[in-house]
Protein backbone atom coordinates (compact mmCIF):
# COMPACT_ATOMS: atom_id res chain seq x y z
CA UNK A 1 0.00 0.00 0.00
CA UNK A 2 1.18 3.36 -0.90
CA UNK A 3 2.62 5.17 2.14
CA UNK A 4 0.14 7.88 1.90
CA UNK A 5 -2.76 5.86 2.16
CA UNK A 6 -1.12 3.56 4.95
CA UNK A 7 -1.49 6.40 6.93
CA UNK A 8 -4.82 7.14 6.64
CA UNK A 9 -5.65 3.02 7.42
CA UNK A 10 -3.78 3.70 10.70
CA UNK A 11 -5.61 6.90 11.12
CA UNK A 12 -8.76 5.11 10.73
CA UNK A 13 -7.73 2.52 12.78
CA UNK A 14 -6.39 4.51 15.64
CA UNK A 15 -10.36 6.15 15.71
CA UNK A 16 -11.78 2.83 16.36
CA UNK A 17 -12.95 2.40 12.48
CA UNK A 18 -13.36 -0.69 10.90
CA UNK A 19 -13.09 1.06 7.02
CA UNK A 20 -10.66 -0.40 5.09
CA UNK A 21 -8.62 1.85 2.05
CA UNK A 22 -8.84 0.37 -1.06
CA UNK A 23 -6.04 1.49 -4.11
CA UNK A 24 -7.93 1.36 -7.11
CA UNK A 25 -6.24 0.73 -10.36
CA UNK A 26 -7.40 3.89 -11.98
CA UNK A 27 -7.67 7.90 -11.14
CA UNK A 28 -10.05 8.66 -7.77
CA UNK A 29 -8.95 12.31 -8.44
CA UNK A 30 -12.50 13.80 -9.05
CA UNK A 31 -15.95 12.88 -7.36
CA UNK A 32 -17.29 11.39 -11.28
CA UNK A 33 -13.77 9.24 -11.53
CA UNK A 34 -14.41 8.22 -7.81
CA UNK A 35 -17.73 7.57 -8.17
CA UNK A 36 -16.80 5.73 -11.26
CA UNK A 37 -13.83 3.11 -9.84
CA UNK A 38 -16.15 2.91 -6.79
CA UNK A 39 -19.82 1.89 -8.43
CA UNK A 40 -21.65 4.54 -6.33
CA UNK A 41 -23.35 8.15 -7.14
CA UNK A 42 -21.39 11.48 -7.68
CA UNK A 43 -23.31 12.10 -4.60
CA UNK A 44 -21.80 9.38 -2.42
CA UNK A 45 -18.59 11.15 -3.10
CA UNK A 46 -16.64 13.24 -0.37
CA UNK A 47 -14.72 15.75 -1.14
CA UNK A 48 -12.30 17.16 0.98
CA UNK A 49 -11.87 21.03 0.47
CA UNK A 50 -9.56 23.14 1.79
CA UNK A 51 -10.77 27.23 2.15
CA UNK A 52 -9.30 30.01 4.24
CA UNK A 53 -12.12 31.97 6.42
CA UNK A 54 -11.01 35.45 6.94
CA UNK A 55 -10.82 36.34 9.47
CA UNK A 56 -8.89 35.56 10.84
CA UNK A 57 -6.97 33.89 7.67
CA UNK A 58 -7.63 30.24 9.02
CA UNK A 59 -7.52 27.09 6.51
CA UNK A 60 -10.48 24.73 7.22
CA UNK A 61 -11.79 21.72 5.67
CA UNK A 62 -15.43 21.41 3.80
CA UNK A 63 -16.59 17.72 3.25
CA UNK A 64 -18.76 17.78 0.38
CA UNK A 65 -20.75 15.81 -1.94
CA UNK A 66 -19.53 15.15 -5.14
CA UNK A 67 -22.80 16.40 -6.28
CA UNK A 68 -22.60 19.58 -4.68
CA UNK A 69 -20.92 22.80 -5.04
CA UNK A 70 -19.89 25.56 -2.03
CA UNK A 71 -21.63 28.45 -1.92
CA UNK A 72 -18.63 30.33 -0.38
CA UNK A 73 -20.58 33.60 -0.19
CA UNK A 74 -23.11 32.01 2.14
CA UNK A 75 -21.55 29.25 4.32
CA UNK A 76 -18.86 31.88 5.29
CA UNK A 77 -21.50 34.03 6.73
CA UNK A 78 -22.85 31.26 8.52
CA UNK A 79 -19.10 30.75 9.71
CA UNK A 80 -18.71 34.51 10.68
CA UNK A 81 -16.59 35.53 7.62
CA UNK A 82 -15.62 35.62 3.67
CA UNK A 83 -14.82 32.09 2.64
CA UNK A 84 -12.09 31.81 0.00
CA UNK A 85 -10.69 28.66 -1.60
CA UNK A 86 -7.09 27.54 -0.57
CA UNK A 87 -4.48 27.24 -3.25
CA UNK A 88 -2.37 24.29 -3.92
CA UNK A 89 0.37 25.20 -1.87
CA UNK A 90 -1.75 25.82 1.45
CA UNK A 91 -3.73 22.74 0.64
CA UNK A 92 -0.13 20.58 0.85
CA UNK A 93 0.93 22.61 3.84
CA UNK A 94 -1.76 22.64 6.29
CA UNK A 95 -3.07 18.93 5.06
CA UNK A 96 0.27 17.35 3.90
CA UNK A 97 -1.62 16.13 0.88
CA UNK A 98 -2.12 17.36 -2.39
CA UNK A 99 -5.04 17.88 -4.06
CA UNK A 100 -6.90 15.05 -5.76
CA UNK A 101 -5.93 12.85 -2.49
CA UNK A 102 -7.23 15.33 0.74
CA UNK A 103 -8.32 12.53 2.92
CA UNK A 104 -11.41 13.75 5.74
CA UNK A 105 -8.83 13.34 8.70
CA UNK A 106 -5.32 12.75 9.32
CA UNK A 107 -4.13 16.26 8.30
CA UNK A 108 -0.55 17.67 8.89
CA UNK A 109 -2.43 20.44 11.11
CA UNK A 110 -5.87 20.37 12.96
CA UNK A 111 -8.14 22.14 10.49
CA UNK A 112 -11.59 23.15 11.63
CA UNK A 113 -14.15 20.73 9.69
CA UNK A 114 -17.72 20.88 8.03
CA UNK A 115 -19.43 18.32 7.09
CA UNK A 116 -21.56 19.11 4.21
CA UNK A 117 -25.51 17.88 5.70
CA UNK A 118 -26.43 16.09 1.93
CA UNK A 119 -23.83 13.78 2.77
CA UNK A 120 -25.90 12.27 5.95
CA UNK A 121 -28.96 11.02 3.41
CA UNK A 122 -26.71 8.26 2.25
CA UNK A 123 -25.67 4.90 4.18
CA UNK A 124 -22.42 4.94 2.53
CA UNK A 125 -20.16 7.69 0.88
CA UNK A 126 -15.91 7.19 -0.61
CA UNK A 127 -13.58 9.03 0.69
CA UNK A 128 -9.88 9.90 -0.50
CA UNK A 129 -7.23 8.18 1.61
CA UNK A 130 -4.10 10.15 0.80
CA UNK A 131 -3.38 9.71 -2.64
CA UNK A 132 -5.35 9.78 -6.32
CA UNK A 133 -6.22 6.44 -6.37
CA UNK A 134 -7.34 5.22 -3.26
CA UNK A 135 -9.84 5.58 -1.44
CA UNK A 136 -12.65 4.29 1.79
CA UNK A 137 -16.39 3.63 2.13
CA UNK A 138 -17.34 4.41 5.56
CA UNK A 139 -21.05 5.43 6.93
CA UNK A 140 -21.21 9.35 7.32
CA UNK A 141 -21.99 9.59 10.94
CA UNK A 142 -18.88 7.72 11.78
CA UNK A 143 -17.28 10.54 9.26
CA UNK A 144 -18.44 12.97 11.61
CA UNK A 145 -17.78 11.22 14.33
CA UNK A 146 -14.19 11.00 13.45
CA UNK A 147 -13.32 13.86 11.84
CA UNK A 148 -14.91 15.91 14.57
CA UNK A 149 -16.99 17.69 12.03
CA UNK A 150 -19.70 19.97 12.38
CA UNK A 151 -23.03 19.25 10.33
CA UNK A 152 -23.57 22.42 7.42
CA UNK A 153 -25.43 23.37 4.32
CA UNK A 154 -23.18 24.40 2.12
CA UNK A 155 -25.29 25.16 -0.98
Amino acid sequence: MHPQAEKIQQALQAAGCAAQVREMPDSTRTAVEAAQAVGSTVGQIVKSLVFVLDPPGQPVLVLVSGSNRVNEAALGARLGGTLRKADATLVQQATGYAIGGVPPLAHATPLPTYLDEDLLQYAEIWAAAGTPKAVFPIDPSTLLRITGATSVCVR
